[in-house]
This record gives structure tokens, C-alpha cells and sequence, in this order.
């Protein structure tokens, strides 16, 4: 029982990707599944050519409508990350992604020396919000084709999810595409290669620097639903939940950090159990509140 409580989050994470990407005919065949599910978007980043994919990724479904050339944004994609970030902010980083999940498996292989962060990394974690607002909105509402059409640039110059789930399984999976790959299809292998090379040696480098939909759930993370509040009467600001913490976020001085991904890290390291969910845990939570109010009067 300890051992199945130490891995709940690994078991939702692989729960949660084997439910979102269960068209297996699609693996199979070589194709992608086309029915009404695909109208709906799954919180994490999921790419909707992924063969398995039965939803589509809400990166990719908000290029989608800001490309088509009519300057028009779905409310419902944005409503999508209004709702899911209100409820849970980056708990579907830490939780539900399958991206995040390919990181964390890939940083538990063994390796001379594991980093916590890259160099520069205070400066490098604002870049997710520059291919935010660039790749994702501004280029694919701006650049036109002679069509009149713009381009998911982030789908199809960055995201190495795409790669993965999508681009590298359906070239194996058809001979007919082997045939046309280009220099596009050699960049991405090569941007996934470099994440999957660096996810070894430093912790979710993809999510900490470069994940639009990290940049998104984040902005939600003060006032999500589901966050974490600490007692400052409990706390001894030992920092102990900032030396566990692989995203590096040190939470008695920001319980709502955009960069925190809710993993529980901190909750079961805290030797003082200040630390608890701001809404489940059973009790009443005015830390959250408190918290701020305290640091603000300092």
C-alpha cells in the first residue's frame, strides 16, 4: 500500500495517456482517428496526429483558429484554458500531460551528474511566454500564405510531443511518407533528439523553458482551484520544499508560483506538515491568504 501511494502520480500520468491516446487502431493501421472526439481538446499538450490520439491538444486547436486567416478565436478553446487553468492550473503539467510524463521517465535514467536547472535559467524560463505570444498567436495570425492561410508554427517548427507522438510513429508506420521527408522533418527529429537528451540530465527542461501550455496553466496558478497553501504559523522557512523541488520553486515565499506543478514533492518533505491542498485537504485553508497578506506587510 506505501508503494502504490509513493506512485499514485506516475499511475495517473500513465493512466491518463493511455485513456487519451486509446485508438490503438490507429497504431496499427498508420492512420489517425477522425470521430467526433476529436472536436474536444484534452488539457495536456497531445498531439492531435498522434495515431492514438482521440483528442486534440489545445496548443494546436488555438493555432488552428488563429491561422485560418479571419483574425477569429474560438471561444471555445479559450474558454477550454479559462476553465481547466481556473480549476487546476499546472496540475495538469505535473498530473496529465504526456509529455511531462516522457520527462519524467527519461530523467530517472541514471546519469553522471543530474542538474536542477540549465545556465541562465532565471532568464531562459521567460521563453515559454515568447513562444507563447510569437510561434503560437502572433505568426500564425499575421503570416499568410498566398492562400490567405497562416501556419501552427509552433506544431510544426518546435513541439517535440508532435515528434514524438505523431511525426516519428506514422513515418514508420507508412512507407509512402519516407519518401517525401525533408529538412522540416530532419529539424524536428533533431529538436526532440536535443529534449530527450537534456530531460537525462536536467528536469522537465521542455516544461521549465519552452511549454506554451506551461506558460498558459501557469498564469492560473494564484488562483486555481486546486493549489497548495502554507501555514505560516507551522513553517520554520527551513527552505527544505525549495531543495526538493525539481522545478526549483521554494514555496513558503510563493505558494502560487507560476512554475510550481503541483507534483506533492514539497508536501512530503515539509518536516513542519505545513504544507497542505488549498481545498482538499480537509480542513479549512486560510494560509494561502494569510501567507500573502504576511509577505506583504514585511
Amino acid at each position: 500500500m506505501r508503494k502504490l501511494k509513493d506512485n499514485i502520480r506516475i499511475i495517473v500520468q500513465l493512466a491518463f495517456a493511455a485513456l487519451t491516446n486509446g485508438y490503438a487502431q490507429g497504431f496499427v493501421r498508420g492512420d489517425i482517428y477522425k470521430g467526433n472526439l476529436k472536436m474536444a481538446c484534452v488539457p495536456g499538450l497531445n498531439c492531435y496526429s498522434c495515431p492514438g490520439a482521440l483528442g486534440s491538444c489545445p496548443i494546436g486547436s488555438l493555432q488552428a483558429t488563429l491561422n485560418s486567416g479571419t483574425y477569429k478565436i474560438a471561444f471555445y478553446v479559450v474558454g477550454f484554458f479559462m476553465v481547466v487553468g481556473a480549476l487546476l492550473g499546472r496540475v495538469v503539467c505535473g498530473w496529465l500531460c504526456p509529455f511531462g510524463l516522457v520527462q519524467d521517465l527519461l530523467y530517472k535514467i541514471p546519469f553522471v551528474r543530474k542538474l536542477k536547472n540549465l545556465p541562465g535559467d532565471r532568464a531562459l524560463r521567460w521563453l515559454k511566454y515568447g513562444v507563447l505570444l510569437v510561434l503560437v498567436i502572433l505568426l500564425p495570425m499575421f503570416v499568410m500564405d498566398a492562400t490567405g492561410q497562416g501556419k501552427p508554427w509552433f506544431c510544426e517548427y518546435v513541439c517535440p510531443s508532435g515528434t514524438l507522438t505523431a511525426g516519428l510513429p506514422l513515418v514508420l508506420l507508412n512507407k509512402g511518407l519516407r519518401g517525401i521527408l525533408g529538412w522540416l522533418y530532419v529539424w524536428k527529429v533533431a529538436v526532440l533528439a536535443a529534449v530527450v537528451i537534456l530531460s537525462v540530465i536536467v528536469y522537465r527542461p521542455f516544461c521549465k523553458y519552452v511549454c506554451p501550455l506551461g506558460a498558459v496553466y501557469g498564469a492560473f496558478n494564484k488562483i486555481s482551484f486546486v493549489g497548495y497553501a502554507v501555514d505560516m504559523d507551522k513553517c520554520t522557512r527551513c527552505g527544505h520544499c525549495g531543495d526538493v523541488c525539481k522545478m526549483d520553486v521554494k514555496l513558503f515565499e510563493n505558494p502560487g508560483s507560476a512554475e510550481c506543478i503541483r507534483c506533492g514533492d514539497c508536501r512530503k518533505a515539509c518536516p513542519a506538515g505545513a504544507i497542505s491542498l488549498r481545498n482538499f485537504s480537509g480542513r479549512p485553508a486560510p494560509s494561502a491568504p494569510a501567507c500573502e497578506i504576511r509577505r506583504s506587510e514585511k
